[in-house]
């Protein structure tokens, strides 16, 4: 089969332009929800002279695929209905930061590169989750804070290459840039603005980081804020067999996506931007509205999806959402406990948006995996579960399926001793299950179990102070092992 090259590849195919113009973007992150998202915007604005130089963390998979390919990828657009296959052409250049850390701080702080993008994962960012500052004795940032570039001691975290990006692009000339984050985070432009400067001020003035520098952040870089929302899974043997079908090529790099995609922006860029609205982008400064209609809604009952049906043996979301004890839980937390927590977006129609929600769910076509969307809970949960569950608690209610979420992500994740979540719940990934399971050691009971997971931070002090809450997840977690899942939903539903 020929390998999909700019030659082989009929240009009408092709999305973006390709080896023409200059790149105006570094993305940090060449991940597959990058490479379905801001790329796709950006590929279908023109891309002209925004192409983008991509910067993988440490795997060269990609790399070297999209390498052997002049850069070029297909999307495959996935839908029970009807399935697209669009070539990609808009990276211009790769690097792989764990290989070539100096290369990717020369991109950053050319002044030809005017936005610097970010998907790393909440977990890129290293907050800490009581304060959601930086923390500083995360791994490989107290590495980092001690690196010296200009002495050849170089940073290996994503976030501490952004921070000294930052600093030699000031110190040679200061050319103004937006650094724009496509993360799944809580006020993402805020945060990762919190983040680098935080790191900054600790890396101190003998790294750069001294008044003129600030100074000059101040006047010359701008975070948006932004919203972004496509369920992108990983992509399967089936992905690059349905690419090489429609287009008659081999495609090493394919990624699949659902058919939806949405992107709501901040209009504050220091140094211009792609029309991305040409390809669809909304431009508001209502994003942290439309922020919380994602996380409350899509992002936490994508979270207690993904547990029940974990615990459950569902291996996809599809599979999870089709049984009716699921859906069924969904609907109350949707509609019972996050969706009154919201205020919504101007002209935003709530109905709509959860029937367009259970549709997504029931992607079959898609097949998006229960490990996948279960995968970092201590980073996720955050974000989700707080607010919604302190508002019901404030005014007496019981927050039954936010606390269900939570017991579902601790059987998942990090099971009492003796308690098997299965093989779905196994395949989670957790990045805190090391630090979570010494805090459990010395448990003798499910409730002192809860209790020492609720201690670690994950979730913040003014909710765990809640006894009624803390109860409510240590009933619904003793019945998950004692009766299994079903019977704590049929439980927390008043069965």
């Amino acid at each position: 089969m020929t390998r999909m090259t700019r030659q082989t590849v009929d240009a009408s195919t092709r999305v973006g332009a390709g080896a023409r113009g200059r790149t105006g973007i570094v993305h940090l992150g060449l991940g597959n929800f990058h490479r379905a998202h801001l790329a796709v915007y950006t590929a279908l604005a023109g891309g002209g002279d925004w192409g983008i130089v991509g910067v993988a963390n440490r795997s060269r998979t990609v790399v070297d695929a999209m390498t052997a390919q002049d850069h070029l990828y297909s999307v495959v657009t996935l839908d029970p209905a009807v399935q697209d296959v669009g070539v990609i052409d808009v990276h211009r250049r790769l690097l792989v930061a764990a290989e070539q850390p100096g290369d990717v701080l020369d991109v950053l702080a050319d002044p030809g590169h005017r936005i610097i993008s970010l998907t790393i994962t909440e977990a890129g960012y290293h907050l800490d989750a009581t304060t959601g500052e930086l923390d500083l004795s995360s791994p490989g940032i107290a590495d980092d804070l001690a690196a010296r570039p200009a002495q050849g001691t170089l940073p290996s975290t994503m976030l501490g290459l952004l921070a000294y990006g930052l600093l030699r692009r000031h110190a040679t000339g200061g050319a103004p840039v937006t650094v724009l984050s496509c993360d799944n985070l809580v006020a993402n432009g805020d945060t990762v603005r919190r983040a680098v400067l935080g790191f900054c001020r600790a890396a101190g003035a003998d790294a750069g980081a001294d008044d003129a520098f600030f100074d000059w952040v101040e006047r010359s870089v701008t975070f948006p804020n932004s919203m972004v929302d496509r369920i992108v899974p990983a992509p399967t043997e089936t992905t690059r067999q349905t690419a090489q079908q429609v287009l008659g090529l081999e495609d090493q790099a394919a990624v699949p996506a659902e058919r939806f995609t949405m992107w709501v922006l901040e209009d504050r860029f220091a140094a211009g931007r792609p029309t991305w609205e040409t390809a669809g982008a909304v431009f508001s400064y209502e994003v942290g509205a439309y922020e919380m209609v994602k996380l409350r809604l899509l992002n936490a009952a994508h979270s207690l999806i993904a547990y029940l049906g974990g615990l459950d043996g569902r291996p996809t979301i599809p599979a999870a959402r089709g049984e009716e004890f699921i859906e069924r839980c969904t609907r109350v937390l949707l509609e019972q406990e996050n969706l009154p927590s919201i205020d919504l977006p101007r002209g935003f129609n709530p109905k709509n948006y959860l029937e367009q929600l259970f549709d997504r769910w029931n992607n079959t076509v898609l097949g998006d995996l229960t490990s996948r969307v279960g995968s970092d809970g201590s980073t996720k949960l955050p974000q989700r579960i707080p607010a919604p569950s302190l508002r019901m608690l404030e005014t007496g209610q019981i927050p039954r399926m936010n606390a269900l979420t939570v017991a579902g992500w601790i059987a998942c994740t990090v099971p009492p001793v003796g308690s098997d979540p299965g093989e779905v719940a196994a395949a989670m990934q957790e990045p805190r299950r090391e630090s979570l399971q010494q805090a459990v050691a010395d448990a003798t009971s499910v409730r002192e179990h809860v209790q020492a997971v609720l201690r670690t931070g994950v979730l913040p002090d003014e909710l765990v102070a809640h006894t009624a809450f803390v109860d409510e997840v240590v009933t619904d977690l003793e019945l998950i092992i004692t009766e299994g899942v079903r019977a704590a939903a049929a439980r927390a539903l008043g069965e």
